[in-house]
């Protein structure tokens, strides 16, 4: 079965940096989106950014510049580098998998699209 386990979540000051892991295993697929989302409560979860197997990336706009999505496919592990980190950024951050190229989709940050997910990993900036 394919698995997504986050890692690297905490607490953090305004300002500062984060980096969150995710390890997937059994996704043996040579086309594929992968994603991470952030959800707090009360609101609907967000796409933060996302990686296709061409390394193609997209972020959300109110992460981009500041947060780098990448992939480590040696290891099966996808990363996301989280810098000049806000209270707004605060939340739950889920990575997820769908075994199809992003750029098939319009918006490839659109988490109804991502059929496997992780647990999540709070992140919280204070």
């Amino acid at each position: 079965d394919v698995q997504l386990v986050e890692s690297g979540g905490g607490s953090v000051q305004a300002g500062g940096s984060l980096r969150l892991s995710c390890a997937v295993s059994d996704f043996g697929y040579s086309g594929y989106c992968l994603g991470w989302f952030r959800q707090v409560p009360g609101k609907e979860r967000e796409g933060v950014a996302s990686i296709d197997s061409d390394g193609i990336t997209t972020y959300g706009a109110s992460v981009k510049d500041r947060f780098t999505i990448s992939q480590d496919n040696g290891k099966d592990i996808l990363y996301l580098q989280m810098y000049s980190l806000s209270t707004e950024d605060t939340g739950i951050y889920t990575c997820a998998a769908e075994p199809m190229d992003c750029g098939y989709y319009s918006d490839p940050l659109q988490a109804q699209d991502f059929g496997y997910w992780g647990q999540g990993t709070q992140v919280t900036v204070s």
